[in-house]
């Protein structure tokens, strides 16, 4: 890997870690507050190998709320379960309630977006 993967990967790491219990981001969202803002499947990229951390990966959804990542938690439910005992809400459809749960690491540190790209 290189290096400047592995530092991605490492700041990737660090936004997933202040994840608040009961809300979600997304994977855009996480790319974007790195200034890279079409980076979303890198970010995933990150996050594949992540999930036995003990980063809260399972806060992080596609820009819908899907569970995009949950086969990567050892069984298609458990990323739902945790999501659901942190007191996380989901839609009809199987997504999660974004209006509400939704977490922006850019307005967490009280910054505007980056236009980078």
């Amino acid at each position: 890997m290189s290096k400047d993967r592995s530092d991605f990967f490492d700041r990737v790491y660090e936004v997933v870690a202040l994840i608040p219990s009961g809300k979600v981001t997304t994977y855009g969202h996480i790319a974007q507050h790195l200034g890279l803002k079409s980076a979303a499947r890198t970010v995933g990229w990150a996050l594949n190998g992540a999930a036995a951390s003990g980063l809260p990966c399972h806060r992080v959804v596609n820009r819908f709320g899907a569970l995009s990542g949950r086969l990567k938690f050892g069984n298609p439910f458990a990323m739902e379960d945790q999501l659901r005992n942190e007191g996380v809400a989901f839609l009809d459809d199987g997504t999660v309630d974004m209006a509400l749960h939704l977490w922006d690491p850019d307005e967490a540190v009280g910054r505007k977006p980056t236009s980078s790209s």
